[in-house]
């Protein structure tokens, strides 16, 4: 069973001078939706991750507007979500747990941020036995700074991320392959 992970699409990531200026992937919201639209009309479980900071200046601190669901990603009636205060989905989440108990074999992972939240979740997944599809343009990163003070920026970064993950823990796909898997035209 293919079931879909959104993971930390959260207004507080649109707070882009906090995360350290502009994110790759400008057409992530429109793939975002695509994707869920897709999941959701054909049928397919949708799991949603949230963040809930412990750091007192993140804007994903619960209690906080940045806690909430971007618009495009606010889950459906009836659908789970899990709460981390970590990076990865599955630590103190029972998120391996329910996925078992859905049956899932296959996960289809996008969301925030390539290199933190994203990146955990999707090796956990990989190391837990799961296949993985990680879309690649439903998934953004923001610049940083390396530690010999050269700055990365967003699209470097999240190519980088993306090409670690890619065959080693998943199999890094775009929106329009994964809305195909889901409608099962693939």
């Amino acid at each position: 069973m293919i079931v879909v992970l959104p993971v930390d699409i959260q207004k507080g990531l649109d707070d882009w001078p906090y995360w350290g200026g502009d994110r790759s992937a400008p057409e992530f919201e429109a793939n975002v939706s695509r994707l869920l639209a897709a999941a959701r009309g054909n049928g397919h479980p949708v799991v949603n991750v949230k963040h809930n900071s412990i750091n007192p200046e993140s804007p994903l601190r619960p209690g906080q507007p940045g806690n909430d669901f971007k618009p495009e990603a606010v889950p459906a009636a009836g659908e789970p979500v899990v709460e981390k205060i970590v990076n990865s989905g599955f630590i103190g989440t029972g998120l391996e747990d329910r996925l078992h108990a859905m049956g899932a074999g296959h996960l289809i992972i996008f969301g925030l941020t390539t290199e933190h939240c994203v990146s955990t979740t999707t090796r956990m997944a990989g190391n837990l036995g799961f296949k993985v599809s990680l879309v690649g343009d439903a998934t953004a990163a923001f610049p940083t700074v390396a530690p010999d003070g050269s700055k990365i920026d967003a699209e470097t970064h999240h190519r980088v991320h993306l090409a670690a993950l890619h065959r080693e823990f998943a199999t890094v796909i775009t929106t329009d392959e994964a809305v195909s898997l889901l409608s099962g035209a693939a």
